[in-house]
């Protein structure tokens, strides 16, 4: 047990410290090292809803951008994102703390239950998105090895979803273990696959998207945002990989464990699935990369692989921190926990949002719920840096009664606000959630709601007299 769970062992506790996967990790709790903790980034890079983002630049056979604006949306997107994930993860990684306890220094415990909910929905939802992928190419390797007598995706659905439940029931254990293969057997998919294209489709992939006119006006900016929106409930939620990191690395060093993986893996599968779409016209890949080859046991092999790339991304994205956000709500156990993140994903109607021949459903669902994140990671990002000054206290943020107890009115003023600007243009609702509610809740902070205690501790602690 590490020395903040011990100190915490003898005040009155919180939900949030009633389940001993929520409690403050201690040095001697971190296992993941710098090449363990890029290899998260990798895995969770290279996997097919990323591919069938940047298949999405292609639609009903046209592409939207051209290779030069894709790459340098992906770019924008991939830096903006290394940034905030360095920023963000801060809280974690200096006090051991998982999301949902850095959530409750800026919305409270009560105001934490609603907050919550932003950022573990659309993890479900992934969840399901890419166990789809997933179990379409599972069902893939079924119709091989029976001749095409077993044809059926939602039984592959179910399988692949029942694999990721049990897988996940060891933590951060079986994830470490599954990253560090995936990262560098998907790498080497990545490539061949990149490969193939340029060798035997480079006329169709030149021809629908490299030499396309493409846009440097709104759609543009739409695509930097979809790409960053992809992203934005992982880094919201960046607290619960921090606190697996070992200690001694500075946020310079951090923002590099985060900069060089995503661009290496993130970049490439936006290019390869923007390509694969221009070759083949399918913007789910499960069906595009097989497509490619006419040698069964290549189609096989990919088959595998892409049920490979689906359980990788969601042991590191999709499973994490739903499952904390059930444990705050139930207290239950984390392998029950677990169970239950699954039996959501298989109920969240993944296969409406990704079609076999547009991806502009996945596309829209990113641009709606990153108007609520864009928000939400403002409001920590400026409590913790502006209104605390890097400071939390610990002892208080775990007591069940203590300064956090209750709900942050500012705080879900703010997200309101923010989102509400943010459905004003969904096209850039991530980025102007995020700069409305930076500017709106230190405001709020200071002059409104002048008795909360949760402006102890913070630059306006003078406000609450």
């Amino acid at each position: 047990m590490s020395e903040e769970q011990n100190n915490l062992a003898e005040e009155g506790l919180d939900a949030a410290a009633q389940t001993d996967s929520l409690k403050p990790a201690g040095p001697e709790d971190r296992t993941l090292g710098a090449a363990g903790y890029m290899s998260l980034w990798v895995g969770d890079g290279v996997n097919m809803g990323n591919m069938t983002l940047g298949a999405s630049v292609v639609v009903a056979g046209m592409a939207i951008l051209n290779i030069w604006q894709t790459i340098a949306a992906a770019l924008i997107a991939i830096a903006i994102v290394s940034i905030l994930f360095a920023l963000n993860d801060r809280a974690g990684y200096k006090y051991g703390i998982p999301y949902v306890a850095h959530l409750k220094a800026s919305f409270g415990e009560k105001g934490t239950l609603i907050s919550s909910l932003l950022r573990a929905v659309p993890a479900v939802i992934w969840y399901g998105i890419q166990s789809w992928i997933g179990g379409t190419a599972l069902n893939e390797v079924f119709k091989i090895v029976s001749g095409g007598a077993l044809d059926n995706v939602v039984l592959g659905f179910i399988i692949l979803l029942v694999i990721q439940i049990l897988l996940s029931m060891k933590g951060f254990k079986s994830i470490k273990a599954v990253e560090s293969v995936a990262s560098v057997v998907l790498m080497g998919i990545v490539i061949t696959v990149f490969v193939i294209l340029l060798k035997d489709h480079s006329a169709a992939v030149a021809d629908t998207w490299i030499n396309t006119e493409g846009t440097w006006g709104v759609p543009f900016f739409a695509y930097i945002m979809v790409f960053l929106g992809n992203y934005a409930a992982i880094f919201l939620s960046a607290a619960d990989y921090s606190r697996e990191l070992k200690t001694g690395y500075s946020d310079a060093k951090r923002g590099l464990l985060y900069f060089l993986p995503i661009i290496v893996a993130y970049g490439s599968v936006i290019v390869v699935g923007a390509m694969l779409a221009s070759a083949t016209g399918y913007t789910n890949p499960a069906l595009g990369l097989p497509a490619l080859f006419d040698n069964v046991y290549m189609q096989l092999f990919i088959s595998v692989f892409i049920v490979f790339g689906a359980i990788a991304v969601n042991m590191v994205a999709n499973i994490v921190t739903p499952t904390y956000v059930i444990q705050l709500f139930t207290k239950l156990n984390y392998k029950i926990a677990v169970t239950i993140t699954g039996l959501l994903a298989m109920g969240s109607f993944p296969w409406l949002l990704v079609q076999d021949n547009n991806a502009k459903g996945l596309d829209t669902f990113v641009q709606v719920y990153s108007a609520f994140l864009g928000p939400l990671i403002a409001i920590l990002i400026v409590e913790y840096y502006v209104m605390r000054k890097q400071h939390i206290d610990i002892k208080e943020l775990y007591k069940k009664g203590g300064d956090f107890d209750g709900v942050n009115y500012a705080a879900l003023l703010t997200l309101g606000i923010g989102a509400a600007a943010a459905f004003m243009f969904v096209d850039l609702a991530w980025i102007i959630g995020f700069v409305v509610a930076g500017i709106v809740y230190p405001i709020i902070s200071k002059t409104m709601f002048k008795g909360s205690k949760f402006k102890k501790g913070t630059i306006f602690e003078s406000e609450a007299k």
